[in-house]
């Protein structure tokens, strides 16, 4: 199901700006009983890629209404929220004097095989970097052509990817983010001030640590933080937690605060 503008649609002008250039923003949120999971986060983090964008911001209230609406009744499934600049004349310029296309699109939810939270998850380094552009770190633009790249690296033995950027730091996954427990001891996660995204699972994990009176350290890490660490993890809204089984070669544990977060996940659904 799509509704685009409160319309339910799957027609798109040729003329908008989130196909001609990308230029736009989006989540992707769990649906259970027909609730949209850390909807005010979410929305939160929209308005952050709007205001970076300058995209002129939708009626947030009404717009939180036409979410909740849209999700009634599902009972398990997958939730896309698009805004894009909506529809303008040829060109770079980003004045259209058109409010924005508001896009929503219900999936079905992805059934991962349990071992992969279970037993942990193959990780790939991907070859393909990301580039620095602090004005578009932290939210989720419509540009995604990194991470296709990346994607396209590795098959069905690997099931997730590790990208970094042209320094050599460690950002996140293709899809995901990345928490480490390192030698210490002390649970860490990139700091995505120049690039990357700032998950909200990754968020929702950071805030449970802190209930637990256990700080998350967000700092740069290299390749070589990842190979000493004592166990690692990768998020997002979807997959919950994945542990990570092995990467290049090590294969780490799964200790059981990870099993604990995997638990406070759960009880979000």
């Amino acid at each position: 199901m799509i509704w685009i503008n409160g319309a339910e649609t799957d027609c798109l002008p040729a003329t908008d700006r989130g196909l001609l250039y990308g230029d736009g923003v989006w989540e992707t949120i769990g649906v259970r009983q027909g609730r949209a999971q850390l909807l005010e986060w979410h929305l939160e983090r929209l308005q952050t890629g709007l205001q970076a964008l300058r995209i002129p911001q939708p009626d947030w209230h009404g717009f939180q209404q036409e979410i909740l609406t849209f999700c009634q009744g599902q009972e398990r499934s997958v939730l896309k929220v698009i805004v894009t600049r909506g529809a303008g004349q040829r060109g770079y310029n980003p004045v259209t004097g058109l409010p924005p296309t508001r896009i929503l699109q219900l999936s079905p939810w992805p059934e991962y095989p349990p071992d992969y939270a279970g037993q942990g998850v193959r990780l790939a380094l991907c070859q393909a970097r990301l580039a620095r552009q602090p004005l578009l770190a932290g939210f989720k633009h419509l540009n995604r052509l990194e991470q296709v790249l990346a994607r396209a690296e590795f098959g069905n033995d690997y099931q997730e990817g590790l990208m970094c950027d042209y320094a050599g730091n460690v950002v996140e996954g293709v899809m995901s983010n990345l928490f480490i427990i390192n030698a210490a001891g002390e649970f860490c996660t990139p700091d995505l001030g120049q690039c990357g995204v700032a998950g909200i699972m990754r968020r929702f994990i950071i805030h449970v640590l802190e209930k637990y009176g256990i700080r998350c350290h967000i700092c740069t890490l290299e390749l070589k933080d990842i190979e000493q660490a004592q166990a690692l993890f990768m998020t997002n809204s979807l997959i919950g937690i994945w542990p990570v089984r092995e990467f290049s070669g090590k294969h780490y544990g799964i200790p059981s605060l990870i099993r604990k977060l995997q638990m406070d996940v759960k009880a979000l659904s």
